[in-house]
């Protein structure tokens, strides 16, 4: 998966530099040309693994970024209004994530989105607290966070 990554970044540069445009755009074409490419060549000797990985990738960074943007529009109307809204409180989340990298990956997101952040994680590494700000309803925010964030992420992980 590596190689054909690092021959998609290849494509990629030497259409940048066939096209001489340099904008962020081009870099997106280039890679988006890339990946097509290397996907038709690939359908003859059976590989997708890259190529399923991908798009689960940037799904999950547009899934991040809107969670990311979320709270941070909820986070800058609280401060400036008035009135607080918040309702603090800590929560136990039990994690499906397994290794050392995913509950470190799944811990770091979670500690990236404004509102939360971890406070331990247990013994077993079967479970981490969580300080929320804004906490209505505990087993909502557990629902949300397992179908959300956590299931994006082992998706891109395993």
């Amino acid at each position: 998966m590596l190689k054909q990554f690092l021959i998609n970044l290849l494509l990629t540069f030497v259409w940048v530099a066939l096209t001489g445009n340099y904008f962020l755009g081009n870099y997106a074409f280039g890679f988006f040309l890339g990946y097509f490419i290397l996907r038709m060549t690939s359908l003859r000797k059976g590989g997708v693994g890259y190529f399923s990985r991908i798009p689960k990738i940037i799904g999950f960074a547009l899934f991040f970024l809107y969670e990311m943007l979320k709270a941070n529009l909820q986070v800058a109307f609280d401060v400036v209004t008035p009135r607080f809204f918040m309702k603090p409180g800590i929560v136990m989340f039990p994690m499906k994530a397994k290794t050392d990298f995913e509950i470190t990956m799944l811990a770091n997101c979670v500690s990236l989105t404004p509102g939360t952040l971890i406070l331990a994680i247990s013994d077993d590494k079967k479970a981490i607290f969580i300080h929320v700000m804004y906490l209505k309803d505990r087993n909502k925010f557990v629902e949300d966070l397992r179908n959300g964030l956590e299931r994006k992420l082992l998706e891109v992980l395993r």
